[in-house]
């Protein structure tokens, strides 16, 4: 599951954006044979170190062998240890994370995560919480080090503290640890260095392999990071633990505020790395905009301890964004996601019309995708009040942009459904409209709104002729651009789609006429598919579509992604155009992606004046624009810097190529 490495197309500095390299590694173990482990580690270290990790975490006692028993006892075996550390601070990783069992000078056993840099050992975080049940019996040989605060001065290893409560440097982030059982405890060491301030937790581990274990231990690493929003690098012992009792396959996994970014093979008898590059910014978003998080009362003992490591560039990036980040990429969950996508529209309807006390809905059904979608959802909102589909009152409002090809799918849509369809022009009254303001004839802004408003005008006053609630249509991607007529189709009683992106407005169609759809139906959702995306408000040409939506405001496939990165992890306009240049490599030229981004904040920050007064309408995912919501801006906000920072993303040589 570790994601392939893509070019760097930009020549970009991506710590600069926020991004470290962590790794997960399990070494090759000689159990009892310090020495030789040492070495192991070591060279492992320092491999990672070759790739520009910044952090390496290694298995939980991997100096001795987690399954070395008594031996732990012995004094040869404890004072390999010592040296061996000693060996370790040559590693040139910046930061090094190993277990080994360590003895105060009182005479108790501590099982230690020795974090090692700057060429000394910096600290070490004993385990708290000491499995003594089941194949589990650690309270033979260790000590519990949740109340240990000692400070070990060493002729040959320095000085530093033991003790739980402490953070280690790393360049811009802290970093905690808590060691394999303390992360099953109802209150683990981790959410208290989270809590206080760590962005990276490790976990040094020794956890032994039953059937269904490892899926428990991926959900539990999983959702341990979205609780604390952190990154949780978690590293267990290798197949060469003995295997007198019980096995241990080597599991590595990291993950991020829920997201899980690589996981290794389990059982290998050889030694095995896992590295992946952690999203600090995003990190820092999430902390600072979740309020619950922040509210959390903080941890006051904690120490920290300041590096000056010395973190080398990251000119690549070993992480992959998908295109569409709003669309599942697995087939079997975007199936589940899809059905859980419309039962929200179409229930959060259905709540609506049993407040508005109306059994009946009014539509504007242009045949074209978006109220396609919100057809389909109006329809699942009656069967969900064991309504009849005569209760979806549709009309079709032609002018002078309709094509044939969307009026004959607005009718079949009805046909196929058995839901009753009302055809009215418009072509008359926009005529007397301009004619009115004297407009002389050309087709420009005030052409293209006076027939949006004229389509509107007539969606609310039939609505109130039945005694029925508009059900609107506009999508979450038209929103951001603000590609809706203020106070037209910008308005409705109830917006189904406020919240679904145009992206993600193909795929549920298509689900639908999959999954759903009777023939006819399914033939008439083909249809609209395949029509390309526009608002119809100019002449067609030839009978065709002449206006083309993405040939005006850019590909919505580019515009989603802007936005997903823009508003769910704060990303700024730099760090959104180099994950696109990767993201699109081969699709769009550096210069298109340049230019296309630069008309997306224009766009965005100059349309929040139509965000303000929207309707009502279902959050279906995590990024919305509602106004009473996710977002909230003043309409008069300052956008300068922001194209300033787009503008000086390509030298004035670049390719700057337009569409």
């Amino acid at each position: 599951m570790n994601r392939s490495v893509s070019t760097n197309s930009t020549n970009t500095n991506f710590s600069a954006l926020g991004y470290l390299r962590v790794a997960s590694a399990t070494p090759t173990l000689t159990i009892g044979d310090v020495a030789t482990n040492a070495a192991a580690v070591l060279s492992q270290a320092n491999a990672l170190a070759d790739q520009d990790v910044a952090l390496g975490v290694f298995p939980e006692l991997c100096l001795s062998g987690y399954s070395a028993e008594d031996l732990f006892f012995s004094e040869a075996l404890l004072q390999a240890v010592r040296h061996a550390l000693g060996q370790l601070c040559q590693s040139r990783l910046p930061l090094l994370a190993v277990g080994a069992p360590w003895r105060l000078a009182d005479g108790r056993l501590l099982n230690c995560a020795v974090f090692i840099g700057n060429g000394r050992i910096l600290g070490m975080v004993p385990k708290s919480f000491l499995p003594n049940y089941s194949e589990f019996y650690e309270q033979r040989w260790f000590v519990s080090g949740a109340n240990i605060n000692e400070t070990e001065v060493d002729q040959d290893l320095g000085t530093f503290h033991v003790r739980v409560d402490q953070l280690f440097q790393l360049g811009p982030c802290w970093v905690g640890a808590e060691i394999c059982e303390d992360l099953w405890a109802p209150i683990s060491p981790g959410t208290q260095a989270a809590l206080a301030g760590a962005s990276i937790v490790c976990n040094l581990s020794a956890s032994n392999e039953l059937i269904s274990k490892a899926d428990y231990r991926r959900d539990l690493v999983r959702m341990t990071s979205a609780s604390n929003f952190c990154a949780y690098v978690y590293a267990s012992a290798g197949a060469l633990e003995s295997t007198k009792d019980v096995v241990f396959g080597g599991h590595c996994l990291v993950a991020e505020a829920g997201q899980l970014l690589a996981e290794s093979e389990r059982f290998a008898l050889t030694a095995q790395t896992l590295c992946a590059d952690i999203d600090l910014q995003r990190l820092s978003h999430d902390r600072s905009q979740n309020s619950t998080f922040a509210q959390m009362p903080r941890p006051r003992a904690f120490r920290r301890v300041a590096t000056d490591l010395n973190l080398r560039a990251l000119t690549d990036l070993q992480r992959n964004y998908s295109k569409q980040p709003f669309v599942p990429e697995d087939e079997t969950e975007f199936a589940a996601r899809a059905r859980e996508i419309m039962l929200i529209q179409s229930t959060g309807l259905a709540r609506r019309m049993l407040a508005a006390n109306t059994q009946r809905l009014v539509i504007g059904l242009s045949g074209g995708l978006d109220s396609t979608l919100a057809f389909l959802v109006a329809k699942d909102a009656l069967t969900k009040l064991s309504l009849a589909p005569e209760n979806l009152m549709a009309l079709t409002l032609p002018g002078p942009g309709t094509t044939p090809g969307t009026r004959s799918s607005a009718h079949k849509l009805a046909q196929s459904t058995g839901v009753s369809l009302q055809e009215i022009p418009i072509q008359a009254a926009v005529d007397q409209h301009l004619a009115d303001l004297k407009h002389e004839g050309k087709h420009d802004v005030v052409f293209e709104n006076a027939q949006a408003r004229e389509r509107t005008q007539l969606l609310f006053n039939y609505a109130n002729k039945v005694g029925g609630i508009v059900v609107g249509t506009g999508d979450l991607s038209e929103l951001a651009l603000g590609w809706a007529t203020f106070n037209a189709d910008q308005m409705a009683n109830y917006n189904v789609n406020a919240s679904v992106p145009k992206t993600l407005m193909a795929y549920l169609v298509r689900w639908y006429a999959q999954h759903r759809a009777e023939p006819a139906l399914a033939a008439v959702l083909q249809d609209v598919l395949a029509t390309p995306i526009s608002p119809e408000l100019l002449p067609p040409n030839d009978g065709e579509i002449s206006q083309r939506t993405e040939e005006v405001v850019g590909p919505y496939e580019l515009h989603d992604f802007f936005l997903y990165h823009w508003l769910r992890h704060g990303a700024t306009p730099s760090k959104i155009f180099a994950l696109a240049c990767r993201t699109f490599a081969g699709e769009y030229s550096a210069g298109n992606i340049h230019h296309w981004l630069a008309r997306f904040f224009q766009r965005f920050m100059t349309q929040q004046f139509k965000r303000t007064t929207l309707p009502p309408g279902p959050k279906v995912g995590s990024v919305s624009l509602s106004p009473r919501g996710d977002w909230r801006m003043p309409d008069e906000a300052g956008f300068e810097q922001l194209l300033s920072e787009v503008q000086a993303l390509l030298p004035d040589n670049a390719n700057q190529s337009k569409p």
